[in-house]
């Protein structure tokens, strides 16, 4: 079902599947990556994911964040921390209006260092983390001024950057020179799953293993031959594996 929630004014748009009801004991809810959307069309990562933990009696929740696909916003004003004000309220949505007492946080890329910080602030909330190919390193390549393939001088961030023929608001690169990630996630200590490709050209698998350092009962899985995006041969396996984690 068409499900949505109002994060400042506006609209931010999402389904809940897996499920004929509102309320629900359980929930895993997906969050996608930088510059992408919740997943429309078989193929996608978290498209299949969320239909494969459908098949295991696992209701899920995939929104837009404000400023991508059909929810409402400027991506030129998105930054991660506007991103994680919109999962603040998606997760207070699933506490308030679906009654969830298990609530599971899955976040792919950018998608996963909004997960793994929303899941220190909501410590006494969430029950699980998953983080795919989390993109922490999107706060050194600010450092750097850099974002996949695009530079700029890290001292003298202009209003507006064009990334991939989309523009990407000053806002975003001076927030993530000092955004606390892994100061932040730490502080959840209950079971994570990271994955991450050893083929990953745009966040390097070293933030993977620094999530496993950090976070007191993960479990890290490697994968050759696997890229960002997640979509490849190992898509199975990756389903399997988020799924078997979140069900045991």
């Amino acid at each position: 079902m068409e499900v949505a929630v109002q994060r400042d004014g506006l609209t931010l748009r999402g389904v809940l599947e897996g499920t004929d009801y509102l309320k629900n004991q359980q929930v895993a809810i997906l969050f996608h990556g930088f510059q992408g959307n919740r997943g429309y069309q078989q193929g996608q990562l978290l498209y299949d994911l969320s239909a494969t933990l459908n098949a295991a009696g696992i209701p899920t929740l995939r929104f837009d964040f404000a400023g991508c696909g059909e929810s409402q916003g400027q991506f030129v004003e998105m930054t991660v921390l506007s991103e994680i004000l919109d999962g603040m309220q998606i997760i207070d949505f699933a506490r308030s209006q679906m009654g969830a007492k298990q609530i599971y946080l899955i976040g792919h890329s950018q998608g996963g260092v909004v997960a793994s910080m929303l899941a220190g602030y909501y410590r006494d909330i969430v029950n699980k983390l998953v983080l795919l190919a989390p993109a922490a390193t999107l706060k050194d390549d600010a450092l750097k001024g850099e974002c996949q393939g695009t530079h700029y001088d890290p001292n003298h961030i202009p209003l507006e950057i064009n990334v991939h023929g989309q523009a990407v608001g000053g806002q975003y690169f001076r927030t993530a020179q000092l955004l606390p990630i892994y100061e932040t996630a730490q502080h959840f200590t209950k079971p994570a799953l990271l994955i991450h490709g050893l083929a990953d050209q745009v966040v390097s698998p070293e933030a993977a293993r620094k999530y496993n350092v950090i976070l007191p009962q993960s479990q890290l899985h490697l994968l050759p031959d696997e890229d960002h995006m997640l979509e490849g041969q190992r898509l199975p396996e990756i389903k399997r594996l988020v799924t078997n984690f979140i069900k045991e």
